[in-house]
């Protein structure tokens, strides 16, 4: 039977139809409006639904945490203002009258990534998103690992970095403070003395700019970092790595693999892929919760 997939964005929400089978059958994308409420925004995401007349057993729906995964709820997400401890899986379960099952973002396209994507197969994966922040997922034998309080994976706030700069509510060395594109456009901009983006960077870095390289270098220390945390608390088979930096870096992704080798227990057992599932892992791996 159809599932149907709620991708809901900062800056765009996106609704897709997906078949048992996985083929996508109708999808649409807009704006998410912030002069509307949740209320209303989701509204418009149902219409869509019920213009397609497709027949289908549920719901599934990745935001941007924090969330509370048992009930559906969003807590006080940085950027969804006005959705604070809004009852997204209730709302949806009544206007639709189908079940709704509700996680974040960086878990869904985790999903999405070890069911039919680059780790398809295997019995434990543990996503990485590298873009404007950095997230994380595990998945293991096909399901989210959410955790008691719905916190598992959320490497974002792990600490990694010498350097103690941190933002409001970060822990000081906090990874996504000095690993995410921000972080890079950030250390950039200060080392440099004029405004540098993360992409302008990495071109920086490629051509061979030595600052530019030493500040990706730093970068991808702190993700090597987390890779070996991470391998000394779940030891997965397989580190999927997506998001905006990743995927237009793969050479950073190696660097990466490179030096986390020299910190894991065994490193012939240290496996990395890139994303496969591309801009609409979100909605995949939403359908896929069904």
């Amino acid at each position: 039977m159809n599932r149907i997939g709620i991708d809901i964005g900062g800056t765009q929400l996106r609704v897709a139809a997906y078949s048992e089978e996985g083929e996508q059958l109708a999808r649409e994308a807009m704006p998410n409006d912030h002069e509307l409420g949740p209320a209303q925004n989701l509204d418009r995401l149902v219409a869509c639904i019920e213009k397609w007349e497709l027949p289908y057993v549920g719901i599934g729906v990745g935001c941007p945490g924090p969330l509370d995964f048992s009930t559906g709820k969003v807590l006080n997400p940085p950027n969804l203002p006005g959705w604070e401890n809004f009852g997204v899986a209730d709302y949806l379960k009544e206007r639709t009258g189908h079940r709704v099952l509700v996680n974040n973002d960086a878990n869904v396209a985790g999903l999405a990534e070890a069911l039919v994507g680059a780790a398809a197969g295997l019995e434990s994966v543990f996503y990485f998103t590298v873009s404007t922040g950095v997230g994380g997922a595990y998945i293991y034998r096909g399901e989210v690992v959410g955790g008691a309080n719905s916190c598992a994976a959320e490497v974002f706030n792990m600490m990694v970095a010498d350097d103690k700069y941190h933002r409001l509510g970060m822990n000081p060395g906090g990874l996504e403070d000095h690993a995410s594109g921000t972080a890079l456009a950030r250390i950039a901009t200060q080392r440099f003395g004029r405004s540098v983006s993360a992409a302008e960077l990495f071109g920086m870095a490629h051509a061979g700019d030595g600052l530019a390289v030493e500040i990706a270098e730093l970068a991808a220390e702190n993700l090597a970092r987390a890779v070996a945390c991470v391998t000394f608390v779940v030891d997965p088979d397989c580190f999927v790595f997506g998001g905006s930096v990743a995927l237009h870096n793969p050479d950073f992704v190696d660097l990466v693999h490179r030096r986390a080798l020299a910190y894991v227990l065994n490193p012939t057992k240290l496996d990395f892929a890139l994303a496969k599932c591309g801009g609409d892992a979100g909605l995949i791996g939403a359908a896929l919760l069904v």
